[in-house]
């Protein structure tokens, strides 16, 4: 059995027989929030309250914003017509193997879990004695979620990807106290000079303090967020496997600092070539004003993310961050690559300056 799915976590992707469909292919159910609950069997009374609760919510369960899927262990489920499709909105998967449970690592406890657009997991319930008390709470939560947009047509944008919820509000809170403890010092950026890649320092291009995290204990808890919670996104998204980490640092563009950096590319010196992608993850969205991601090559729109999320984009794409107007933008700031790449890194030492 797999570990007990939590917040971040990509739900896995499965064949399963389904009311709707002898082999329904769950990653095909994108686009919308899912609720999935595991209620094991519809003839537990804790079980059926939970279920007559979903079904009471019809209207949240249209198939557009948000859709409902029931996980059943129990053959009398369908032998006994317990559970039905309701088309739009409800679905159930007949899972008497547990085979999809155990994949979310649920196992005797029944659990509900509801996941975002991209099938992430934005939240767990057990449910618990008082499956009331249980469905109250899932729904209160969807319906704190912004709704899913309706249909427009796309505008020329530039080929990044925006992933929400990599870092818990706390541990954002905690990267932040990390840097005001420590206060940064003044970073520069790569150039060639001599044949030799050195740092520079020029407040014209570049204004900002950045905080090398020491601390193992937290450098790991960033790394294992990258890599369960983001990686899985971008393999999606470019077929790219991320498997190595360059730099655990939180860095701070200060209004009263004029926080910017000028148009650049991440990847154009010796020492900086292996570089594949740039992680913006940004901590304290809603704090600071200005402070925007823009690819000039691809127009003049902004990017941005939520608190704990991030914008990730291509070390090749020629990329600004906008001036910081008022407050401080705290951003872990890390580089991924790949196997490959790392000896074109190991090759490329000599060129350090």
């Amino acid at each position: 059995m797999g570990r007990l799915l939590g917040f971040g976590d990509a739900a896995p992707w499965f064949e399963a027989r389904c009311t709707a469909n002898p082999t329904y292919q769950f990653n095909s159910v994108g686009g919308r929030y899912i609720v999935l609950c595991f209620f094991r069997s519809a003839a537990n009374e804790i079980g059926k309250v939970a279920l007559r609760g979903f079904q009471d919510a019809s209207q949240v369960f249209d198939d557009f914003n948000a859709a409902f899927f029931g996980v059943s262990n129990d053959p009398a489920d369908e032998a006994q017509a317990r559970v039905a499709q309701s088309i739009p909105g409800y679905r159930f998967f007949w899972d008497f193997d547990a085979v999809v449970s155990q994949s979310f690592g649920v196992d005797e406890i029944p659990q509900t879990f509801l996941l975002d657009p991209r099938l992430r997991v934005i939240a767990r319930w057990p449910i618990g004695e008082n499956p009331v008390e249980h469905v109250s709470s899932v729904l209160t939560t969807l319906a704190s979620l912004p709704p899913v947009e309706p249909s427009s047509l796309a505008k020329v944008q530039a080929p990044v990807l925006v992933v929400p919820r990599l870092f818990e509000p706390n541990f954002c809170r905690t990267l932040i106290a990390y840097y005001e403890d420590r206060g940064g010092e003044d970073s520069g950026f790569m150039r060639e000079k001599e044949g030799k890649t050195v740092g520079v320092i020029d407040y014209s291009h570049k204004r900002r303090r950045d905080q090398e995290i020491d601390d193992e204990t937290i450098r790991n808890m960033c790394m294992h967020r990258i890599h369960d919670r983001l990686i899985p996104e971008i393999e999606k998204a470019f077929q790219f496997r991320a498997t190595r980490m360059e730099r655990y640092i939180v860095a701070c563009y200060d209004a009263s600092e004029g926080g910017h950096f000028r148009a650049h590319r991440d990847n154009t010196t010796k020492g900086t070539a292996h570089r594949r992608f740039a992680v913006s993850l940004i901590l304290n969205t809603g704090e600071f004003e200005g402070g925007h991601l823009r690819f000039p090559e691809f127009g003049s729109q902004l990017y941005s993310a939520p608190a704990g999320g991030a914008v990730v984009f291509s070390c090749s794409l020629l990329h600004e961050a906008t001036p910081v107007t008022n407050g401080r933008r705290y951003v872990f700031l890390p580089f991924l690559y790949d196997e490959p790449a790392a000896k074109i890194r190991q090759a490329n030492l000599k060129y350090l300056g």
